[in-house]
């Protein structure tokens, strides 16, 4: 029971952070929304939490976020974004789960995350474009999972294994 209510506990903390992290980079005109500042606390959520929590808080965040304060945009943005983060969380704690606990598996997990979160970010966003590759195509989902969010990946790169390792030692 107490691992539930911790469980719990943390990822209503994780979903708090990705309602709120965004106001915070959102002062750097220039690059915050680059930094992609709801991806880190479903990440984290993901490795802490494990996968289906990882999961509901993923697919909550965005939706939740448009529905309060109106952005992300609710469609197609925050439902794209809903899909994408259900991913991360889910793979990110399911991978993790798996794998031995070492440097390498918060890796490995991560960056599986990550590839298959922007897929399934692309996917929905064709989806929404009525499946019309002139609405959204190879162009358009390459400028957006990948060259407009360098800044983002970079940063979840370095900052989630550290994160990972040091608060894995403390459990």
């Amino acid at each position: 029971m107490k691992t539930n209510v911790k469980t719990l506990t943390l990822s209503a903390m994780f979903l708090a952070l990705a309602l709120t992290l965004p106001f915070i980079t959102g002062q750097i005109p220039e690059i915050g929304a680059m930094l992609c500042p709801m991806h880190l606390p479903v990440l984290l959520c993901g490795f802490f939490c494990g996968g289906p929590w990882g999961l509901a808080v993923g697919l909550i965040a965005p939706v939740l976020r448009s529905m309060i304060f109106g952005m992300p945009p609710m469609y197609p943005t925050a439902l794209s974004m809903a899909f994408e983060l259900a991913a991360y969380g889910a793979i990110s704690g399911l991978l993790y789960a798996k794998l031995p606990k070492n440097k390498a598996s918060v890796y490995v997990s991560l960056v599986t995350a990550m590839i298959v979160g922007r897929l399934v970010w692309g996917a929905a966003r064709f989806v929404f474009a009525g499946l019309d590759v002139t609405a959204f195509g190879l162009q358009a989902f390459w400028a957006g999972a990948v060259t407009g969010a360098i800044p983002g990946i970079i940063l979840q790169l370095i900052l989630i294994p550290i994160l990972v390792i040091a608060l894995d030692k403390q459990r």
